[in-house]
C-alpha cells in the first residue's frame, strides 16, 4: 500500500504561519498532480490547493488565495503548503493527495482524481 505522510501541523494564533509537508517512501510524486485538502470540524472535505506535475501551474480555493502557497520538490519527493495569515476558519485536518494524472483537472477540488491519500495533520488556529 502506498503511503503519504503529512507533517507540520500544530496550534497557531490567528495571523500566524505554518508550513506543511508531505512525502512518501513508496509513491513517486514526479509524474503526478498533487493537492492539499482539508476538513474542518463539522464541515465537508474541501480542496485547498492543487499543483501540476511540473509545479508551474497551481489552482487554489478562493479563500486561501494570497495566503497559501503550494509547491513541490520532485527531487525530494515532497509536497509543501506554506500557510500565512492563518484564520480560525482554516482550522481542520489537512490531507495530502496524489493524482493519477499530471495536471489538476477542473474538478480537482472534489477529490475524485486523487487515488492516494495521507492520514492528515491537524492545524488549529486559535488565540
Amino acid at each position: 500500500e502506498d503511503l503519504l505522510v503529512e507533517s507540520g501541523g500544530g496550534l497557531v494564533q490567528p495571523g500566524g504561519s505554518l508550513r506543511l509537508a508531505c512525502t512518501s517512501p513508496t509513491l513517486t510524486f514526479a509524474d503526478r498532480a498533487m493537492a492539499w485538502f482539508r476538513q474542518g470540524p463539522g464541515k465537508a472535505r474541501e480542496g485547498v490547493s492543487c499543483i501540476n506535475r511540473n509545479g508551474d501551474t497551481t489552482s487554489n480555493k478562493d479563500s486561501v488565495k494570497g495566503r497559501f502557497t503550494i509547491s513541490r520538490d520532485n527531487a525530494k519527493n515532497t509536497l509543501y503548503l506554506q500557510m500565512r495569515d492563518l484564520k480560525p476558519d482554516d482550522t481542520g485536518m489537512y490531507y495530502c493527495a496524489a493524482s493519477g494524472s499530471v495536471a489538476c483537472s477542473p474538478s480537482w477540488s472534489g477529490g475524485s482524481p486523487f487515488g492516494f491519500w495521507g492520514q492528515g495533520t491537524q492545524v488549529t488556529v486559535s488565540s
